[in-house]
């Protein structure tokens, strides 16, 4: 049961937020009614024995409302409906085969529209007459783990397996308490989710998803009907939960304007009102010292009503987002200058996607795609650990060990007449602009500071100008993407060396202080 003064605090709360929408609601408007209950034998059905659990959220993704002492509850209902249980600490909705919670209830009398290419919610009928949410007792510390990942993005069963035997070997037996894909979970053809959400389900976690543009049913003429077969296999388009002392939010910042010829054709970033209503009113039953984590597809400061939402969290002093889409990996500070009016900067994380840069790439011996992101980062995946309020990143490249997390480029070849008029590039993968980075030749002397640089990856410009002389002739390999301006980029002159086997050391400490190192040794040539 949650706390009885915790709970008393949410149901008169729950009042202001209910009466607004209540007054203005159609006389006719159904009501849903349902319970949140305690599934102490883990069947799914609420049985004689087994009790309500009071003080609990539940959402029609509009209002929040509180369940009553019994672990009762009722919300407004239209025909386009998906009702969801927040998640309290200490407890967890079932999860289905694939390891994906199921934490909520779709009501749509008629179902989806039957001309869409990939199938929708089947017509469900007439609210039940009750809508029962159940959970179970588990144990969620102060501390915990989870894994986030940006664009999985397989375009076809090749693509899954790439996914499966690039990134989900590591990942098995994870100590972390749970996954969040950040968009993007497939590539445009829905019907590779169920293939998907099988491989997904073999690292042994749950499994919360984010929905992206490549994830939307296109061929609807709004936003609101965009996200029909997201919906059949994953829930609500937006939502939110807490875990541990956290409390994370869902958000879908992609808006679909309607397939063609009467609609756009294309999506644009933003929140709708309806959601930025449901945001606000989330919000208001979270206390102030809580962490509260955004996760997103598109990221925050591409997003065109931005400010509204800056509104809703800028008072805040514990609160994050993170997000996928660009391809890219980059931390970035939120100040004023965009319109963030908190008293510190906002910190938004970009994360790196597990696809990398769409699975592009010369094939490696076992054939996959080596898929770096356009940044000249690995792709791969990042391990958040969260510790009461505060949270901290730790940026996994598929399939290397832990402890890489740079790249050292060095010209080759070198030569003792031109070493001094040659760079030392470094790509520290989880850099920001809150980084330091430093280099010394040989292990002696003191050392010297990088400057950080806006400028292509040499590593990755030079390994697309050799794809371009000889690409893979296996299809269907595809060639890698344009570099961009890598966000985590730092070059210094290397000084006047002698001829001979050396070694370059390079450290870095990063906005949270932790500190990594690489060593390599290089030969300048007489």
């Amino acid at each position: 049961m949650i706390p009885s003064d915790w709970a008393l605090r949410m149901h008169l709360a729950v009042v202001c937020l209910l009466l607004p929408t209540a007054m203005a609601a159609d006389v006719d408007a159904e009501v849903a009614r349902g319970s949140v209950f305690d599934d102490r034998n883990g069947n799914g059905m609420r049985d004689p024995s087994e009790r309500g659990l009071s003080g609990v959220r539940v959402s029609n993704q509009r209002e929040v409302t509180v369940t009553d002492r019994d672990g009762r509850w009722e919300l407004p209902a239209d025909t386009n409906t998906t009702f969801f249980v927040i998640k309290p600490r200490g407890w967890m909705p079932p999860l289905n085969h694939h390891q994906l919670p199921r934490f909520f209830y779709v009501h749509k009398p008629d179902g989806s529209p039957r001309h869409l290419k990939f199938p929708g919610v089947d017509p469900t009928g007439p609210l039940p007459a009750s809508i029962d949410f159940p959970l179970r007792r588990q144990s969620e510390p102060k501390t915990f783990k989870a894994v986030f990942m940006g664009d999985t993005q397989p375009r076809d069963i090749r693509e899954v397996n790439y996914f499966r035997d690039s990134v989900i070997p590591e990942l098995i037996g994870t100590d972390a308490a749970f996954g969040v894909t950040l968009g993007d979970v497939v590539f445009d053809d829905l019907g590779v989710f169920e293939p998907h959400n099988a491989t997904v389900a073999l690292i042994g976690v749950p499994w919360w998803n984010v929905i992206g543009n490549h994830d939307h049913n296109y061929d609807v003429p709004n936003d609101r009907e965009a996200n029909e077969t997201f919906t059949r296999f994953y829930g609500p388009n937006y939502y939110s939960f807490d875990h541990g002392p956290v409390h994370f939010i869902a958000l879908d910042d992609v808006e679909w304007g309607g397939a063609k010829p009467a609609g756009t054709g294309s999506y644009t970033a933003g929140l709708d009102a309806r959601q930025l209503e449901f945001v606000k009113n989330d919000l208001a039953l979270v206390p102030d010292d809580q962490l509260v984590v955004l996760m997103m597809h598109i990221p925050l400061t591409d997003v065109g009503n931005r400010g509204e939402l800056y509104r809703l969290i800028e008072k805040r002093r514990y609160a994050l987002s993170i997000s996928g889409h660009t391809h890219w990996h980059e931390h970035r500070f939120i100040t004023r200058e965009d319109g963030w009016m908190g008293k510190e900067p906002h910190h938004h994380i970009v994360t790196v996607t597990a696809c990398g840069s769409w699975w592009t790439g010369a094939p490696n011996a076992a054939g996959i795609p080596h898929a770096t992101m356009r940044d000249g980062a690995p792709n791969g995946y990042a391990i958040v650990t969260f510790d009461g309020r505060r949270a901290s990143l730790t940026f996994k490249a598929a399939g290397m060990p832990a402890s890489k997390q740079m790249n050292v480029i060095l010209p080759s070849p070198l030569t003792a007449s031109t070493t001094s008029t040659n760079w030392v590039y470094v790509n520290v993968f989880d850099g920001s602009e809150r980084s330091t980075v430093e280099y010394r030749i040989d292990g002696h002397g003191s050392w010297n500071r990088l400057e950080k640089v806006k400028e292509h990856d040499p590593s990755y410009v030079a390994r697309k100008a050799a794809e371009e002389l000889q690409p893979p002739t296996i299809p269907p390999y595809r060639k890698m993407g344009n570099p961009i301006l890598s966000p985590h980029l730092w070059k210094a002159r290397l000084p006047a060396l002698a001829a001979g086997e050396h070694r370059i050391e390079v450290r870095t400490r990063d906005h949270q202080r932790r500190v990594y190192r690489e060593e390599n040794p290089f030969t300048v040539a007489p």
